[in-house]
C-alpha cells in the first residue's frame, strides 16, 4: 500500500512541481523553497524505489 501511495505521489509531482533539471538550475544559488522542493522530491523518489 506504501508504494502505491509514493507512486501516485511521484506521478502528481511530476505534473505539478516544476522540472529544475530541464532548467539546468545551479544548486548553490538555488533559493530555500528550490532546495525544499528537490529535497521533497527525492524524498518520494527514493521512497517509491524502495
Amino acid at each position: 500500500m506504501k508504494k502505491v501511495f509514493f507512486k501516485f505521489l511521484a506521478r502528481v509531482n511530476k505534473l505539478v512541481l516544476p522540472n529544475y533539471t530541464k532548467k539546468q538550475l545551479d544548486l548553490s544559488k538555488a533559493s530555500k523553497v528550490q532546495l525544499a522542493l528537490i529535497g521533497w522530491k527525492f524524498f518520494v523518489t527514493k521512497n517509491t524505489l524502495d
